[in-house]
């Protein structure tokens, strides 16, 4: 091999051309008996592993790059590689986080924080939040590696189903610094924002020692597009041949390798006999453009459909199945839900007004997200005392969009110690006026919820803004059962946290501290140190539409 002239195997040769030159050159020189391995280093060469001309010839583009030295570390220029010392996509210029807020913090401390963020949260406001904080523009912990810090922050962010921002970080990283860690995440996220053939750098440059189904699919995904149809095409084969279960996922990777080469090879996808929808599965028909039947959709589970609200492949009305769950959690905006239920409506001919009704009546059910849906539109409807039946969830809604001005104009009209009173008194910009005795024991005596949840949470949250007497804090403490002085693991390093000031840090401990599956999870005394937390380090917009989203939502 090392008789081979440089030039012939450059590595800015076709791939296909430099295989087939350097084969034809080692073919010559074997023929005409030149071929002369030269000796390395003043040493006799080992030619006991040597391959042989046959085994040369069924090698693919990357074996033998690795034989012949070509195979690079770096995919891109000297002069383009990005810098580790900072990762994120949102400067402090474009609403992100201070970059130093982490960097002077410990990094066990730091890794616990990320490491246990696994759930989405119950919070709208607090998923909002932390996603804002995990795509910062941040500097690295202190005796913690870069990689390893951005590798946790994108699995957070993966775990709340934020796919599309997740992806967003890992581009902003050069795949030759991936980690194996770091490739998982970032594999995962591609996954999740349905983009196959974004994750092939990823697969084909970074040794994860990985041999599962999924990764062997991919590698055969991204070797067709690398060139090599015909192995893809056979290596996948071969795969489902060995596959009795899933062999649907092997036939849309097929699909999708074959839409790389010139030869399209007809594979035929039956959905019949699927029982579920995964994540994998999803992405490879949204890639595709393969429908995705109505009852496997409809059956999804909450992660999935998450994602699913931010697929463009799907229609609409699809989307809006499962925008409730995406709006509701924080992933789509008040005007992102008008946008799409603007295209529902401006299709002609669409058959799926009947499944809108259904969308809006949902059976009866309380659906937090079409009360997004309709933030903007209560923010215009006239103040009025006929509406005061409808004051509550106006206020609800235009508050679940962050509208909070305008919905203090609806203070004269709530009626006191009702749901809507409460929202405004922790919602009031201007919340210097401290709530009496007399107007939290009206909302108590009137408090309907299981447990007088609602209550609890009123108490938790006028207590961490600092809008209501310590007497009235122990005397409804006392009366609701709630001790919001109790101290744990958890609040003494959100109350050290918000001591030194330091936002990025009390954002990621309360993110940590609001996972689950919904606000009966959630305690008055977490809802407290949250509240209070992000008050202290300035944050007390985020803090307002937190507490008023738990009396909403409680």
């Amino acid at each position: 091999a090392q008789n081979i002239d440089q030039p012939v195997c450059d590595l800015w040769l076709n791939p296909a051309r430099r295989i087939e030159r350097c084969q034809r050159v080692l073919r010559d020189q074997r023929r005409r008996g030149t071929y002369q391995p030269a000796p390395v280093g003043g040493t006799d060469l080992d030619l006991a592993d040597l391959p042989t001309l046959e085994e040369l010839e069924a090698m693919s583009t990357d074996e033998l790059d690795e034989l012949l030295g070509l195979k690079p570390k770096f995919d891109i220029p000297p002069a383009a590689r990005r810098s580790m010392e900072q990762v994120g996509i949102l400067g402090q210029r474009e609403g992100g986080l201070p970059a130093a807020s982490l960097a002077r913090q410990p990094a066990a401390l730091v890794r616990a924080v990320l490491a246990g963020t696994t759930r989405p949260m119950v919070s709208r406001w607090g998923h909002i939040l932390l996603r804002r904080a995990l795509a910062s523009r941040l500097a690295t912990p202190e005796e913690m590696d870069p990689v390893e810090f951005a590798t946790l922050r994108v699995r957070a962010l993966n775990a709340l189903g934020e796919h599309v921002v997740a992806r967003a970080v890992v581009q902003d990283i050069d795949t030759a610094n991936y980690s194996p860690a770091l490739t998982d995440a970032a594999v995962e996220a591609y996954i999740g924002s349905a983009d196959i053939i974004g994750a092939c750098p990823a697969v084909r440059l970074v040794d994860t020692q990985r041999d599962d189904a999924e990764w062997q699919m991919l590698a055969g995904i991204c070797n067709a597009y690398a060139g090599e149809a015909t192995r893809a095409q056979n290596d996948l084969r071969r795969l489902l041949s060995r596959t009795e279960d899933d062999r649907i996922d092997v036939l849309l990777a097929q699909r999708v390798a074959g839409s790389a080469g010139r030869g399209r090879r007809a594979v035929t996808i039956e959905w019949d006999g699927i029982a579920a929808l995964t994540p994998w599965r999803f992405a490879l028909a949204n890639a595709l453009g393969e429908p995705v039947p109505d009852e496997l959709l409809g059956d999804a589970e909450p992660d999935l459909l998450r994602t699913a609200a931010l697929t463009p492949a799907l229609t609409p009305l699809q989307r809006a199945r499962a925008a409730d769950i995406a709006a509701a959690s924080g992933i789509l905006s008040s005007a992102a839900m008008v946008d799409l239920y603007s295209q529902i409506f401006a299709e002609e001919g669409a058959e799926g007004v009947a499944a809108i009704r259904d969308i809006w009546g949902g059976g009866g059910e309380f659906s937090y997200g079409r009360v997004v849906l309709t933030a903007y539109a209560a923010a215009r409807l006239p103040v009025d005392d006929a509406l005061a039946d409808d004051a509550d969830g106006l206020v609800a809604a235009m508050l679940a969009a962050g509208l909070d001005r305008d919905a203090m104009r609806w203070a004269g009209v709530v009626d006191d110690g009702s749901v809507g009173w409460a929202m405004l008194a922790l919602a009031d910009p201007d919340g210097s006026a401290m709530v009496s005795d007399g107007e939290l024991d009206g909302f108590v005596d009137d408090d309907d919820s299981p447990r007088q949840h609602k209550s609890r949470m009123l108490l938790a949250g006028l207590a961490g803004l600092g809008r209501v007497a310590d007497a009235e804090i122990a005397e409804y403490g006392e009366r609701l059962g709630v001790d919001l002085a109790a101290q744990t693991r958890w609040t003494r390093m959100i109350e050290r946290a918000a001591e030194v000031d330091n936002p990025a840090l009390v954002a990621m401990l309360a993110g940590l501290g609001m996972q689950g599956s919904g606000w009966d999870r959630m305690t008055a005394r977490h809802l407290f140190h949250i509240v209070s937390a992000l008050r202290r380090v300035g944050l007390e917009a985020e803090a307002r539409m937190i507490a008023a989203e738990a009396v909403a939502r409680a």
